[in-house]
């Protein structure tokens, strides 16, 4: 995408959202844009054109990259000149796999630890992931997505955790994304969260690892092929 193209796609999409926190605001949007494959890895992003595509000065822009920095979304070359983070697929892969067992051990706690409203509502946004995909698309139901790994993360009950698997989870929001998209493996990423829901109303904490840590393995192999499908395709 040229650069005029970008931002003008940047200052539309920024117009249809909720206002917040100029930084925290701009931080969301470029985040999303990212994670939309909206700016490719590698990209280089000028303050000036960020800037101006939100409508904010330079010193709000600064924080919300140097929040999308903390995430890994957002990288500074020796020129301290931001641009969109381009990780190796063994990076994601060690990433993928610190995340795989935070989930692991959060699905363990929650056996023990969550309510049987918390097991009821994670099982709700697992329905609710096909019922926004048919109806509401895939950006929608990748969101339901995350919100049902987040969700069984907050039943652990362990503030530490759920921190650290929020951020792993930022730095890894593009590639999972990604990888969603893939319809061949939908059925099967669809068995394997039914495995999980059912481990743990069962409140079977070794099930409830082996599943997640099964689905966190399946994320690596969707993500690896999804990566060689997208070098497929550039040019």
């Amino acid at each position: 995408m040229s650069e005029p193209a970008w931002t003008n796609e940047l200052r539309a999409f920024v117009e249809l959202k909720p206002r917040q926190s100029l930084a925290t605001e701009a931080a969301d949007h470029l985040r999303e844009f990212i994670m939309l494959g909206k700016l490719a890895p590698g990209m280089p992003v000028r303050e000036r054109d960020l800037a101006e595509a939100f409508g904010i000065s330079r010193t709000p822009l600064k924080e919300a990259l140097r929040i999308l920095e903390g995430e890994g979304l957002i990288v500074y070359g020796p020129t301290r000149r931001p641009s969109v983070a381009d990780p190796s697929l063994s990076e994601i892969n060690d990433w993928l796999r610190v995340q795989g067992a935070l989930e692991a051990l959060a699905g363990e706690l929650a056996c023990d630890l969550a309510s049987d409203a918390q097991l009821a509502e994670i099982e709700r946004i697992n329905t609710s992931i096909k019922e926004a995909r048919d109806t509401q698309g895939q950006l929608e139901a990748f969101r339901a997505d995350m919100r049902f790994h987040e969700a069984i993360v907050a039943a652990s009950g362990n503030a530490a955790l759920r921190e650290t698997h929020a951020s792993y989870n930022a730095r890894l929001w593009r590639v999972r994304f990604l990888s969603s998209q893939r319809v061949a493996s939908r059925e099967a990423t669809r068995q394997e969260h039914l495995d999980i829901v059912e481990a743990l109303k069962a409140r079977d904490a070794r099930a409830a690892r082996r599943a997640l840590q099964n689905h966190l393995r399946t994320a690596e192999a969707n993500i690896a092929a999804a990566r060689a499908e997208t070098d497929e395709e550039t040019p």
